[in-house]
């Protein structure tokens, strides 16, 4: 007989009873493992995390983890065979491994639904208290706000189109505050919410916003609006005052932007410098632990989060509730399947129903838009062992110790009043989830990860517990605690007090790894676009459009049209510019590929041959749903991918995100693309921030060196790629003369792209130069790369500005016009925009935002254009807007896309 391997040795049975097995390392196809006197032979290679079955299993019985269930066998498994259903089959199918997977799941996702059983609930008794106080170093707010962890100067965008607003103002602040040890840091909070007509998440949106403001760790908040959005600054005060919010008692100032871009930055930097002696002579005081207000969560989860990491903040929870303090379990849709357990010890029958409401709306609103609360995990979910959401829920609802009851179930961002356990409402998209806990009053982020997530929010610390001591050691330098050590023999109640210990200094102001790393994010819960199923069979089944370019009238255009670009050649591309891309694969990645860009541009690398490095940051690519948003997104992102004016790119997945870089491999792959001429980085499997940086600019250092150098080329109109929006009133003049321009364009060969939402498309003045009926379908979808020049109109799912440049930069053009009526549009991170105005029109005091004002004879402007488009695509005059810092980039879900 082979080699012999005891059950202890290799894997771990998450409770006596279950009747399947935890591999704690990966275990070839043949291993033999001696389990209750019998010896298992494992069918195929079960990768870490993943399970295998320890007792024979019949056609249509449960498959078991901590004695509930999570599948139903398809067909007799014997001990010792790697159970497996259809969608990790699929999801282990795209990725690159070296051993075979079985052909055909043995077990399916099926679990008898959930009775509330409300004739026999009976209420549980609380925990008994402490009756010894502990204290934390904390700063003392009014009574109604608690007491902080942190001292922060907040700077709060109320809606996305003042985001570039906040995070610009800050980076400008930076210095102000550093050598000052009461101010932890001087933080811009952007988000994507708020952008477009009628959200229908208003409500939500206007409470996290004033619980963002009153969250104890806020030293002083500055609130920005235009004063014109769909969410204001007057509804978030309203909203605030009309609920009893506290925000009289922190120094904040609402503030409408109504000049120009960098009028309106001097401004900001005044009043901040105006706050800093304030927040400055805030102190920290002993404050009793009952003040400690924790946000629970996971993310990038993996079999052993239930096991060790999951139950170690349970125990935590549980010691800090009896304390007299408040937790906060999260992620409604990662509790399906786990409602027997959640609701076995819960205080009242008001609160069971709620928690079941939240739920069972969230699985409504999720159908709304095609799709299932039950697909909730990613890609490296799967990977590292979790199945579905009956597994993962299963293992997150750990968070709960056994002893704890629930006490409250909240709405997103819904104040925590009082000490307690508290339940709220979120998605599991971690990020949005962390947003309304937040704004709900934590002052401190509990946040387990499998496979090493590095995300933390930018005012309240993030503590990273990770579940096994193999990935702690990958990724030390992120993470803070390691939950392996249970798995490896160190009771709970050693390791959860020295964790709760860790607890007390963090809070009293020893930093985090990630306060220390410098990293964090923001994600609000975003729109969803349905509130009912009646569009869906239509939004499922409307046609694609064919990719080829919409003919346009053959009317002569007697327009001098000899002028000249400079471009540059290489190989097969042309373009006007050379730049180094990083691609986030997701949310998570977006601010590591960041820091990385913002390095290698502060050393000058790439010079002279890539003019600069850019990333694009979004918030797609997990904890969304599948289906048309995640094509939508895979499109869209492999058009940045082959776009003209990128020279090298280098995509950097998180890990464990479902779009991860196997997953944009394939998708390539389908589409035609070269995946092979790309860089791959991992955080997560690379080792972390550092380690993953060395490695993006190695990767960057090596493609510079190997690269054939490029030469200079000369084209006239038929090489532009152009792109043309429109925002607010148009001028009859200026309308026509864009149409005039783009028939100049197209008829010498050149490409001219318009987004569906433009205004200029329902101008007569635009079209009756191009197209005799009024009536003209897109011919490109969001984000589509054009394969084909002429003129195109691309689908907009949205009216979002932001969302719409994203989508139309995607296409290839590398020039976008902007006909502004009222103000400016924020730009795009690498493709120029040129804002242009006419004399007549109403842009108050934002005229110094804008590049070019048409004035005099409307026959001169196309020429104006075209001047000052050739000093933009020649690099001898850069756009205004960008030039100050005013950049935005934003993805849209499209109609059907919503959180998970």
């Amino acid at each position: 007989m082979d080699v012999v391997y005891q059950f202890e040795e290799v894997a771990r049975l998450p409770l006596p009873g279950d009747n399947c097995a935890v591999a704690i390392h990966q275990l070839n196809s043949g291993t033999v493992i001696q389990y209750e006197g019998q010896f298992l032979v494992l069918d195929y290679t079960v990768m870490e995390g993943h399970r295998f079955a320890v007792k024979t299993i019949a056609p249509g019985e449960d498959l078991l983890s901590w004695h509930l269930p999570f599948g139903v066998a398809l067909k007799p498994i014997q001990p010792g065979h790697y159970v497996i259903n259809e969608t990790v089959r699929e999801a282990l199918s795209v990725r690159q491994l070296t051993f075979a997977v079985p052909a055909e799941p043995n077990f399916a996702d099926q679990v008898s639904p959930y009775i509330f059983d409300e004739e026999n609930f009976r209420p549980a008794q609380a925990s008994p208290v402490f009756n010894d106080t502990r204290t934390f170093m904390g700063y003392r707010r009014h009574e109604d706000r608690g007491v902080g962890t942190r001292n922060y100067i907040v700077l709060l965008g109320t809606t996305s189109q003042t985001g570039s607003y906040v995070n610009e103002l800050a980076t400008r602040l930076q210095g102000e505050w550093k050598n000052d040890s009461n101010i932890d840091g001087i933080v811009p909070v952007a988000h994507t919410e708020g952008g477009t007509e009628n959200p229908n998440n208003v409500d939500l949106l206007l409470r996290t916003l004033a619980g963002f403001m009153v969250n104890p760790n806020v030293g002083a908040v500055l609130v920005v609006d235009y004063g014109n959005e769909s969410v204001t600054n007057k509804m978030v005060e309203a909203y605030a005052r009309e609920h009893s919010y506290p925000i009289d008692e922190v120094l904040h100032k609402f503030v409408s932007l109504t000049g120009s871009f960098e009028e309106e930055l001097v401004k900001g930097e005044a009043i901040v410098r105006e706050w800093l002696s304030t927040v400055k002579a805030m102190q920290r005081t002993p404050e009793s632990i009952r003040h400690l207000r924790i946000g629970l969560q996971c993310g990038g989860s993996d079999a052993f989060s239930g096991v060790s990491a999951n139950p170690l903040l349970g125990w935590v929870s549980e010691q800090l509730v009896r304390y007299g303090g408040a937790a906060s379990l999260a992620e409604t849709d990662e509790l399906i399947g786990a409602e027997p357990y959640v609701l076995s010890k819960v205080r009242n029958v008001e609160t069971a129903r709620k928690f079941l409401e939240l739920v069972n709306r969230f699985k409504e609103r999720t159908s709304w838009h095609g799709t299932s609360a039950e697909g909730n995990p990613s890609g490296g979910n799967m990977y590292r062992g979790l199945y579905n959401i009956y597994l993962k829920s299963i293992g997150a609802a750990m968070k709960k110790d056994p002893t704890t009851r629930i006490d409250y179930a909240t709405e997103y961002g819904e104040l925590m009043k009082d000490g307690g356990y508290y339940f709220m409402d979120s998605p599991g998209n971690d990020l949005e989830s962390i947003a309304g806990q937040v704004a709900a009053g934590c002052n401190m982020i509990f946040f387990t990860t499998g496979n090493g997530s590095i995300t933390n929010f930018p005012y309240v610390p993030t503590v990273k517990v990770v579940t096994t001591t193999r990935r702690f050691q990958l990724l030390s330098n992120d993470m803070d605690v390691n939950a392996g050590q249970y798995l490896e023999g160190k009771s709970m109640d050693e390791l959860g007090q020295e964790v709760f210990e860790l607890a007390i200094q963090i809070a009293s102001g020893q930093q985090s790894v990630g306060e220390k790393a410098g990293h964090a994010q923001v994600q609000i819960w975003r729109n969803w676009q349905q509130n009912d199923a009646s569009r869906l069979d239509t939004l499922l089944h409307t046609p694609v459009p064919t990719g080829a370019p919409i003919e346009i009238e053959d009317k002569a255009v007697t327009r001098n049209n000899s002028l000249q670009f400079s471009f540059t050649r290489h190989r097969n591309r042309q373009s006007s510019d050379n730049i180094g891309l990083i691609v986030p694969t997701s949310l998570c990645a977006g601010q590591v590929a960041g820091m990385i860009t913002r390095r290698l541009n502060e050393q000058g690398a790439g010079k002279p041959e890539l003019s600069r490095f850019v990333t694009l940051a979004h918030t797609e690519g997990c904890g969304t749903s599948g289906g048309p948003a995640e094509s939508l997104f895979a499109r869209t992102m492999i058009g940045y991918i082959t776009h003209p004016m990128v020279k090298h790119c280098l995509l950097l997945e998180h890990g464990c995100e479902k779009t991860h870089n196997d997953y944009m491999r394939h998708q390539m792959d389908v589409m035609g693309v070269d995946a092979s001429r790309l860089g791959y980085a991992s955080i997560q499997l690379d080792g972390g921030i550092a380690k993953v940086s060395e490695k993006v600019e190695a990767w960057f250092a090596d493609r510079l060196v190997a690269a054939d150098p490029a030469e200079k080329v000369t084209v006239g109109l038929e090489g532009l790629r152009i792109g043309i929006v429109s925002v607010g009133a148009i001028n009859k003049d200026a309308g026509e003369q864009l149409g005039l321009l783009t028939k100049m364009i197209v008829g010498a060969g050149g490409l001219v792209v318009v987004p569906e939402n433009s205004g200029l498309l329902a101008e007569d003045a635009f079209s009756q130069h191009l197209f005799s009926t009024s009536q003209v379908r897109p011919s490109i979808s969001y984000g589509e790369h054009v394969r084909r020049n002429g003129f195109h109109i691309m689908e907009t799912p949205t009216t979002h500005g932001v969302e719409t440049i994203t989508g139309l930069a995607a296409t290839g053009v590398e020039l976008i016009i902007a006909l502004i009526g009222d103000r400016p549009m924020q730009t795009h991170p690498f493709v120029p925009m040129l804002q242009v105005t006419s004399e007549q029109a109403d842009l108050h005091n934002h005229k110094q935002d804008v590049d070019l004002v048409l004035e005099g004879n409307p026959g001169i402007w196309v020429n104006q254009i075209l001047e000052r488009s050739k000093e933009i695509l020649e690099h001898t005059y850069v756009p205004r807007l960008y030039q100050q810092g005013n950049i935005d980039f934003q993805m849209t879900r499209g109609f059907l896309g919503v959180s998970l």
